[in-house]
């Protein structure tokens, strides 16, 4: 089941790309960035949480197709009842919705399997709110994003990641294709949130399989999971921390 993400209350004025850093500066050095934390120890032993946002315009069928297959490896990763994961997509041009928490990969195919990509234009800044609201009720400990274009204004969006960074979720953002400009803005909302920008190809379905792994033992077990990758990739585990360094 997922529910309808209609906009609550009217959007907030854009701000500039330096009134963002600006604003994240100041906020750093009076509140640090909440860490991703063993589940041990989140939320008193409960699942660690991840969104998995994705376009699901027409264009996106066949990456849909191939995140369906590959999405069992972040909960492989992560070990049993170590992740909830709840799935969030926009299509058409006003349709965004979000399942409900999923704790298992049967669970979250399932819901996956229903949704069939159509034509329509992205939503990303929805994604981001949504996010925001989610965080805001309870940790959550990364954003998933998977998509190839950009029709909207940047500046908002950096507006929603920086609400993001001050609530500690750092967003994953996984490209397909390689338009510069979405690469731009993509990276924008990584480096805000202190997140990565991935590249990736369908063509190579190991390669996301394994990052998809990565952003899992992170979400899971934080900077320590470079030390003990567990059943992650320890050259994705690499290649995800080395970018989120990037700024």
């Amino acid at each position: 089941m997922t529910r309808d993400l209609r906009p609550g209350h009217p959007a907030r004025p854009p701000a500039s790309s330096a009134e963002v850093d600006g604003f994240l500066a100041e906020a750093r050095r009076s509140v640090p960035a909440r860490p991703a934390t063993p589940r041990s120890t989140t939320h008193g032993g409960v699942a660690a949480r991840l969104i998995l946002a994705m376009d699901a315009t027409q264009s996106r069928q066949p990456g849909w197709d191939l995140a369906q297959g590959l999405q069992g490896e972040m909960f492989r990763v992560a070990g049993d009842g170590g992740l909830a994961v709840q799935l969030v997509y926009y299509r058409g041009f006003d349709e965004c919705r979000a399942s409900r928490w999923a704790g298992d990969a049967l669970a979250l195919a399932r819901v996956m399997s229903r949704i069939d990509c159509r034509a329509g234009r992205t939503q990303l800044a929805r994604i981001l709110s949504h996010a925001v609201a989610e965080a805001r009720a309870a940790p959550v400990h990364g954003l998933i994003f998977v998509g190839d274009a950009l029709e909207e204004p940047v500046a908002p969006l950096e507006a929603g990641a920086a609400d993001l960074a001050m609530l500690g979720v750092r967003a994953f953002m996984f490209q397909e294709g390689g338009h510069p400009e979405v690469a731009a803005a993509f990276g924008r909302i990584a480096r805000i949130t202190g997140g990565a920008l991935l590249p990736f190809d369908p063509a190579a379905p190991d390669r996301l399989r394994a990052l998809l792994g990565a952003v899992a033992a992170v979400a899971t077990r934080g900077a320590a999971a470079l030390e003990r990758p567990g059943r992650a990739d320890p050259k994705a585990l690499s290649l995800l921390i080395g970018r989120m360094g990037e700024r």
